[in-house]
């Protein structure tokens, strides 16, 4: 048995909840591949109410998940189900609505007293630093509460901060990975010149489901850095031109434009901006060190694990750009819009 791993042979029970959201499917995906014993909790409408979360659950049903039918704001169900089914790794993917909701799992994960690890939602920035501006604070404000809350019951914990998704950073989208890369206009933020880290979702979940067995990681921060994935607008910009073999006009997208943007309060919309302003102007994930007693850099517990390249996202990009404009001329199919609801307080 190495020093990195609690266990050489039989590996633990892992429940996802939020498995079919965006970065729940890679967490589950990678659980399954890990060997892991996979549950996912499954609200008990999920099943009727939207036609592509029932796809996602058979899929993994397929694959060998078990479906485990709660919500995790009922805090006695919780507590069964985590006893009746030896589940020793609880990792949430929950939406930033549901963050809260989290309050009563952590005090069912307390009640069972046998849950080895507690991966909670973050996977983003480490939100104890960084400071983004409303309504996105008010997201940071409720996952630092989640974060005290385990802290002071002394729950085993690992939190995941692996920045930003490999994708185009939009400041207006609800989900950088619902569009590709622009192809009449490249937003600049700025000057463009602050760098940030991306990560494609497959390895989110892989590199989250190597901590769960991993001592060098309990009760720790983990910073995804990938240098090969290290841009700023400007590079990207650059890059995307070149996957896509001409130039795009560049706009500059000034501080007090995602400012604005932020304080429309919009919803989803303006925590987008909130975060993008904080990425790309102030720079959140680039303005300090991660030296700490309780924070480790993955690619350092990891280092012969490689990163999927941001060149290789964006040839993908590129891909799906020319097959969309060769459907262009063909009868377009009548698409089911996205279930987001953009509200403006």
């Amino acid at each position: 048995m190495t020093d990195a791993t609690a266990s050489a042979t039989a590996k633990g029970r892992v429940l996802v909840v939020g498995a079919t959201g965006f970065i729940g499917q890679f967490v589950t995906e990678a659980s399954l591949n890990s060997g892991h014993p996979t549950y996912i909790l499954v609200r008990p409408s999920s099943a009727t109410a939207n036609p592509s979360k029932t796809k996602i659950i058979k899929t993994f049903q397929a694959k060998g998940a078990i479906v485990l039918h709660g919500v995790i704001n009922e805090n006695e169900l919780m507590e069964k189900l985590l006893k009746e089914h030896e589940i020793e790794t609880v990792i949430s993917a929950v939406g930033g609505e549901k963050i809260l909701d989290q309050l009563s799992l952590i005090h069912a994960i307390n009640a069972v007293g046998t849950i080895k690890r507690f991966l909670p939602s973050e996977f983003g920035h480490d939100v104890d630093r960084s400071n983004p501006v409303q309504p996105g604070l008010n997201m940071y404000k409720e996952k630092r509460l989640i974060r005290r809350s385990i802290e002071q019951l002394g729950l085993p914990y690992t939190y995941i901060c692996c920045n930003s998704v490999a994708s185009w950073p939009y400041h207006d989208n609800n989900h950088p990975s619902l569009a590709l890369p622009p192809h009449d206009q490249i937003p600049i933020y700025g000057d463009g010149s602050v760098k940030a880290y991306f990560v494609a979702g497959a390895d989110i979940g892989k590199f989250t489901m190597k901590t769960v067995d991993d001592l060098r990681t309990l009760d720790k921060l983990v910073h995804f850095r990938p240098s090969c994935n290290f841009y700023n607008m400007n590079e990207l910009a650059a890059l995307w031109e070149m996957k896509i073999e001409r130039s795009i006009p560049r706009v500059t997208v000034t501080e007090d434009d995602l400012l604005s943007a932020a304080a429309e309060n919009c919803i989803p919309q303006s925590v987008v901006a909130s975060f993008t302003h904080d990425i790309f102007i102030k720079g959140c994930q680039v303005n300090f060190s991660i030296d700490g007693p309780h924070e480790v850099e993955v690619s350092s517990l990891y280092p012969e694990e490689p990163f999927i390249s941001l060149d290789d996202c964006f040839n993908d990009f590129a891909a799906k750009l020319r097959e969309e404009k060769g459907k262009e001329t063909a009868p377009r199919p009548v698409v089911e819009p996205l279930p987001i609801t953009a509200t403006c307080a």
